[in-house]
């Protein structure tokens, strides 16, 4: 499992944001098609919205990887 951290001020960032900034895909575009396919989850359930927010202590899942926030 991989621990992403938020920039210093920041207490979320969004799904689609994430998976990018982890390098789960390779762009927005893709992102948005993962999710709106029920290809991702957050915290264990399917997350079919690209600007859902993640605090710290989230996981987000896709393609057999895991990233939390840290």
């Amino acid at each position: 499992m991989e621990t992403f951290s938020l920039r210093e001020g920041e207490s979320f960032i969004k799904l689609g944001q994430l998976l990018k900034a982890a390098g789960l895909v390779e762009n927005g575009g893709e992102a948005k098609e993962v999710i709106q396919e029920g290809l991702v989850t957050v915290n264990g359930e399917v997350e079919t919205r690209r600007g859902r927010k993640l605090c710290s202590g989230d996981e987000a899942s896709y393609n057999g990887s895991t990233v939390r926030i840290g």
